[in-house]
Formats: structure tokens, C-alpha cells, sequence
């Protein structure tokens, strides 16, 4: 039996520990697009409120998967994928608030897809800029 991978991901999202530690939520899931919040907490700070660049990268990564889900069947509603590249440029510092990070795939290809992911903070001024090769298993 099939399942959207939209429905698939969202389910996984609520559940993964690493997300859930994280605090990262979904806010928004469409066909090649979708939208993850974080909240700023002080266990996500390098130095002071500056949110550290490894929690950023995550909340790259798992937009870029979600994205790459979305428009994806799932035979047996098991998800198989890894992310195979991951590039993140980090444009200004993101301060003591929520960021949220918009992932849209850009190609789509039998396995791979690529995505490109903007991080903004509460203000909606880009934080930091993620390109994603992901594959899907």
C-alpha cells in the first residue's frame, strides 16, 4: 500500500527525537516546498543568544527532507533516504528568536533531489542560505 510521503513526513516530524530535542516543528508541507519552525532556546546558543551554526544546519537538513518527501509515494510507509551533500552559508547572525527555514526542491530526479533552503529569523532577514542533494531510497 502507498502513502503520500507528505502524510509519511509529517508523521515522522512529530516523532523524531532529534527533531522533537530540537524543537523544530512543521509548519507548512506542499508538493516540493516545506517549512520548518525553530524556536531559540538558550541549550541552542553558541554565545549568548547567537543560535549556534550546527542547530542551523539541522533545521536545514530536515526542511531539505521534508521537502524532498512531499511529492513522494512511500511503498509501505517506510521512509528510506539520506542526505548526500549539504551546504550551508551563514549570512548574519541569528539572535535569541524563532527562525524558520523555507526548503524548495529545485530538480527533481529518479533518486536525487536538490534543494535549496532560506533561513530567516523572526524579523525575516536571511540568516543562512543551504543547498541539499538528498536521496530517496
Amino acid at each position: 500500500m502507498e502513502a503520500s510521503g507528505s502524510a509519511v513526513i509529517t508523521q515522522f516530524l512529530l516523532h523524531s527525537p532529534f527533531v522533537l530535542h530540537l524543537g523544530m516543528r512543521l509548519e507548512k508541507i506542499e508538493p516540493d516546498r516545506a517549512q520548518l519552525a525553530m524556536p531559540f532556546r538558550d541549550e541552542l546558543a553558541t554565545i549568548g543568544d547567537v543560535v549556534h551554526g550546527g542547530a542551523l544546519s539541522a533545521l536545514v537538513d530536515t526542511a531539505a527532507m521534508a521537502a524532498s518527501w512531499s511529492a513522494h509515494e512511500v511503498s509501505g510507509g517506510e521512509l528510506r533516504g539520506t542526505t548526500v551533500g549539504l551546504s550551508v552559508d551563514f549570512v548574519a547572525a541569528a539572535r535569541g528568536g524563532e527562525v524558520v527555514a523555507d526548503a524548495r526542491v529545485l530538480r527533481r530526479g529518479r533518486s536525487l533531489c536538490f534543494c535549496d533552503v532560506d533561513v530567516t529569523d523572526a524579523n525575516g532577514a536571511l540568516v543562512a542560505k543551504g543547498i541539499v542533494t538528498y536521496k530517496l531510497g
